[in-house]
């Protein structure tokens, strides 16, 4: 293709995690320098194996347009004497621009006139100008761990071994790392150790391929896929799907090779979850399952070069993996000898946090919480809540959880009904670890999920009691994470729950551990959670101006706050609602000083403020009812009703009457809207957002 820029960056074998971040920095990196440097383009592609990072530009022009720079130079009082003649200043700019003084000009600028000149500047070639930008690319990249080599100062995540560089098939030359860049590549290091010549990007993935290296992420991810349901297939079963597996081992290989091995049937006593983990985490092997999704004794292992005896590869495998298996066997059988509740005791030898005391500590509180918690939304449920809370951290102290640490909450599940607890009590353990990460699965079952609240609330009241507060760089101890999953299982649910009471009571169960006042720590909790609520709602599509529309008037309930954001963006295309928005925010600006809302009917004189009272009242009857149920758009159906009368009001009486008792009773009136409107949100806040002001 005419006009493409191809490079590759040749390595030492990059941790399979780096890849893909690595490849989104690259192109955002180059599709930034193209664009400051006036180099337009129609594509970016990029492309990565553990050996190499490729990217290539399609449609790149081959130099940048001429264009025109206006120059300053001094000020025009400062450029011209009292007789217009040029100074030392307009002669020294003339001098530095290398111009004639008569070729300088006067420039009208916001700050005055200025002595300036237009230069016309010559565009320079593309393959000139990418001699100094690939350089950069390479030299700003980032990875989680960068290493050196040799005597150089450069780092890079593993060793750099060639450089790949051509703009329209020929080599832009640079120097980086003491390599210099050229028109080959390297093929596999075990089926191709041979240098590989490239004309261009077509060639490159076809030239790689032949070399056994399939260098398009997508296309090696097929071919896993490809291989590991060969290989399962030869054993009588299917693969376990395990996306996030197949991800890690496409990046782990340049070309895939699947073997089917096999275990001893005596591990399939084993918990599923253990299987699988001891299969996946350690060894990346995938798990092969029948038709009705049961664990068959077979795995499947990714190899990086092609096998010869798919036996003898395949036994080496198995030597590894028994060892592993044997161990988790070791350790299942070990644990059974204590029973969970047995556990709880030895806790007490955890820290969870240094201030904030131990895990049994930790794990009495989570349980008394749990328990207020279940009382106020299950009552029914509050024993086998309390039970789960109390037994959800032991699994913490086993062997198998040790060896696997994420197998906490699931050994738990699986160690509880060994031990004769209530399957919702198993359940619940499991379920108050989730979401894992943002966006994971959330508790199914209301004792999962109280237990997942009162623990989160646990942390976040003692580490802003103690003045662990994140900051915008650090969050050891994962609170906003904490905090969006809360959130998230409040609004699964349909909870509705006082924040603020049960942060106090989370507060309270600390007793004297915490340094902070309680109230100073419930409001920066309270701050905290509404920021993670605002910018998760605005993630979702939800205006800005609608959710600080409810938030500044309360936030304290997290499902009363979303009927009522949701009422307000239904009902806020409405031409009717944009009218009294902005009659509202008029109301706002006359009352912030006036809090009084006891209206004098006697004191009523003109037509209008008459009408706007009688229809106050009827509004906030007719309204009640549908406020009290939570139905926010009906409500704010009736509160429409206002938008007429208030007008009307505001074009017919003056509200700042000479009188004082008469400008009271208006403010009252008008504080007595602003009450009954408060009670969905200051829609004043929403001005902006409606029909009229979007266009203008």
């Amino acid at each position: 293709m005419q006009n493409e820029l191809l490079l590759e960056i040749g390595t030492e074998e990059i941790p399979a995690g780096f890849l893909v971040p690595a490849m989104h920095s690259m192109e955002q990196a180059l599709a930034g320098k193209l664009r400051n440097l006036n180099l337009a383009y129609e594509q970016i592609r990029v492309a990565a194996t553990p050996r190499r990072l490729a990217i290539w530009v399609n449609g790149l022009i081959d130099r940048q347009q001429d264009r025109e720079e206006e120059i300053l130079g001094p000020p025009k009082k400062f450029a011209y004497d009292q007789d217009n003649q040029p100074t030392k200043a307009a002669a020294g700019f003339a001098r530095s621009q290398n111009v004639p003084i008569e070729d300088l000009t006067i420039v009208s600028t916001p700050k005055g006139d200025y002595l300036g000149i237009t230069k016309k500047l010559a565009g320079k070639k593309t393959e000139i100008l990418l001699q100094t930008v690939l350089p950069q690319i390479i030299q700003e990249l980032s990875f989680p761990k960068s290493m050196r080599w040799g005597s150089g100062k450069i780092s890079f995540a593993r060793p750099i071994q060639w450089l790949l560089a051509l703009y329209n098939g020929k080599v832009i030359p640079f120097q980086f790392a003491n390599l210099t860049s050229a028109d080959t590549s390297k093929g596999h290091r075990f089926m191709a150790d041979q240098t590989i010549a490239v004309k261009n990007a077509e060639d490159y993935v076809k030239a790689l391929r032949k070399a056994h290296v399939l260098v398009e992420p997508e296309e090696r991810k097929q071919k896993v896929i490809e291989e590991i349901n060969r290989a399962a297939r030869q054993a009588g079963g299917n693969i376990l799907q395990d996306e996030e597996l197949v991800d890690t081992v496409a990046n782990l290989v340049e070309e895939p090779h699947a073997v089917c091995g096999s275990f001893e049937e005596r591990f399939l006593k084993l918990p599923k979850d253990v299987l699988i983990t001891a299969m996946r985490e350690h060894q990346k092997y995938f798990v092969v399952v029948d038709e009705s999704n049961n664990l068959l004794p077979y795995f499947i292992a990714v190899n990086n070069t092609r096998v010869e005896d798919a036996e003898m590869a395949a036994a080496g495998h198995q030597r590894v993996l028994r060892a592993r298996l044997e161990d988790a066997l070791f350790f299942f059988k070990e644990d059974q000898s204590r029973t969970l509740a047995d556990r709880h005791k030895d806790l007490s030898g955890i820290i969870f946090q240094a201030k904030l005391g131990t895990l049994a500590e930790k794990s009495d509180r989570i349980a008394t919480l749990a328990g207020k918690l279940a009382g106020t939304v299950s009552p029914e449920l509050a024993d086998i809540t309390k039970r789960a809370a109390f037994l959800a951290k032991t699994d913490l102290l086993t062997a198998m959880v040790n060896e696997f640490p994420s197998l906490q909450g699931t050994m738990g599940h699986d160690y509880a009904l060994l031990d004769g607890e209530d399957q919702n009590v198993a359940t619940a353990i499991t379920e108050h670890y989730m979401p894992v990460r943002a966006g994971g699965d959330l508790p199914v079952t209301i004792p999962g999920a109280l237990v997942s609240l009162a623990d989160r609330l646990d942390t976040i009241a003692g580490c802003f009691g103690i003045g662990q507060l994140p900051t915008g760089t650090t969050d050891p101890y994962g609170l906003r994470r904490l905090a969006l999953g809360l959130l998230h299982i409040i609004s699964d649910k349909g909870f509705s729950l006082s924040l603020s009471q049960w942060l106090r009571e989370a507060l309270v169960l600390y007793d004297d551990k915490l340094t902070e006042d309680h109230d100073v720590a419930a409001q920066n909790i309270m701050e905290f959670f509404k920021g993670r609520y605002v910018n998760d709602q605005i993630a979702r599509g939800i205006p800005l101006e609608a959710l600080e529309a409810v938030t500044s008037v309360s936030f304290d309930d997290i499902q009363d706050c979303s009927l009522r954001v949701s009422a307000l963006v239904a009902i806020s295309g409405q031409k009717e609602f944009s009218k009294l928005a902005g009659a509202f925010k008029r109301v706002m600006n006359i009352i912030k000083d006036h809090q009084e809302s006891s209206i004098n009917e006697t004191l009523l004189a003109e037509p209008a403020e008459k009408v706007l009272y009688q229809t106050l009242q009827a509004v906030q009857e007719s309204s009640a009812p549908f406020l009290t149920d939570q139905n926010y758009l009906e409500a704010m159906g009736e509160i429409l009703k206002m938008k007429e009368p208030v007008d009307t009001f505001f074009d017919e009486v003056l509200v700042m009457e000479d009188d004082p008792k008469i400008r009271e009773n208006r403010l009252s009136l008008l504080r007595s809207i602003a009450r009954l409107f408060l009670k969905v949100g200051d829609f004043s806040k929403m001005y902006t957002l409606t029909p009229s002001n979007q266009g203008s």
